[in-house]
């Protein structure tokens, strides 16, 4: 595992492979290395093709990759809900690089540009996709989900108005984090925080942590983490919160304008519905249960709204100016960097104690050391 410094000390210790400039154009060979999901907890280094981008598609080179909750899940029981892993997959949708190559339809002067990858492919088509709504397309052909490949690898395709510039102040393992930052957009702005609001979150994982920094750029002023584990309730004064709780004291609190659930967990939800004032909303973000008891009669008598968020829409231009002008902070999240031949590491980093979150950065290969004996310098 990689632990900080710059990615001249991670080439330090780790052999480089990527594509070479001739006169400015990029050199592609015609295989590169991905890891796959061969069957339920083994995932293993394979050469593939490299994917050619079709028209108005861009190939990207792909440079971070954010190890998430679903990746870990597809890897330890091979489904989510009714998405089964039938054939070998490559995982990972958190995704950033560099366009080395256009289809037709889009111009030659977009390659050499540094992207974060809206890991989505809607059909336009769609009643969904024409009323704006495009996450909700159900045609969407979605990185890392059954039977769609991921980004985990070297290169990866993806529809060029998918593929958005990000400005050079921030790195390549920020704009892959701005897809779980975009749910935490998507989630406060379902939960209708405006400035000097209150906000309760349940959950102080990466989702939870990235809702907490929003909530806060969006000027809410009382923004309550619950949590059951200490060292992220300490963790998450760090990331927004203006204090923290454990789950079983959220009803010892004052009303909140709305809760967000980044948890999952049955209890926390109940927790948190009942402590929502009048006319308030409720926001459902965290995978848990298929079906949940919830206290119908508060959402009744106090004409709560209450909604789920299904990935997103529309959020990557606001994750790129809250990124840029300071006002939420992706790279302080990573507490783990792997490289490609180490993604069963990546895939198990939530179990360590004090993790966050992983990025693998699929243009580096380990050194054949174990990652748990490797430190840069």
């Amino acid at each position: 595992m990689l632990t900080g410094g710059s990615y001249v000390q991670y080439a330090s210790i780790l052999s480089v492979t990527h594509t070479t400039l001739s006169a400015g154009i990029p050199v592609i060979t015609d295989t590169m290395r991905a890891s796959v999901l061969v069957e339920t907890g083994h995932v293993e280094l394979q050469e593939r093709p490299v994917p050619t981008p079709a028209p108005n598609d861009v190939l990207v080179e792909i440079a971070a990759v954010g190890v998430c909750g679903s990746d870990a899940h597809y890897y330890r029981h091979g489904k989510i809900g009714d998405h089964v892993v039938t054939a070998p997959i490559v995982l990972g949708h958190e995704a950033s690089g560099r366009i080395v190559a256009v289809g037709a339809g889009v111009p030659e002067s977009r390659i050499g540009e540094r992207v974060s990858i809206e890991p989505q492919r809607p059909d336009p088509d769609s009643i969904e996709s024409r009323r704006g709504d495009y996450n909700l397309c159900p045609h969407m052909e979605f990185y890392a989900t059954p039977p769609i490949d991921g980004a985990l690898a070297q290169y990866a395709t993806i529809g060029s108005a998918f593929a958005h510039p990000v400005p050079d102040t921030v790195s390549d393992i920020a704009a892959a984090l701005f897809e779980p930052l975009s749910v935490g957009i998507a989630a406060i702005g379902k939960a209708g925080v405006v400035a000097g609001g209150s906000v309760l979150i349940a959950g102080a994982g990466p989702i939870g942590l990235v809702c907490a920094q929003v909530a806060r750029a969006y000027g809410a002023t009382r923004i309550v983490l619950s949590d059951i584990n200490s060292a992220r309730l300490e963790t998450a004064l760090r990331f927004g919160a203006t204090a923290t709780v454990r789950p079983d004291d959220v009803g010892d609190l004052e009303p909140f304008d709305a809760f967000v659930d980044a948890s999952g967990a049955p209890s926390a939800i109940v927790a948190g519905i009942g402590a929502v004032r009048p006319a308030g909303r409720v926001v459902l973000v965290g995978m848990g249960s298929d079906e949940l008891t919830i206290p119908v009669s508060i959402v009744q008598n106090r004409e709560l709204i209450l909604t789920g968020v299904f990935r997103y829409a529309n959020t990557w231009p606001t994750a790129t100016a809250l990124v840029t002008a300071g006002l939420v902070d992706l790279d302080a999240l990573v507490t783990g960097r792997f490289a490609l031949d180490e993604v069963a590491d990546a895939l198990d980093a939530d179990r360590i104690e004090g993790s966050i979150k992983a990025v693998v950065l699929p243009q580096l290969v380990s050194d054949g050391h174990p990652a748990s004996e490797r430190r840069s310098s």
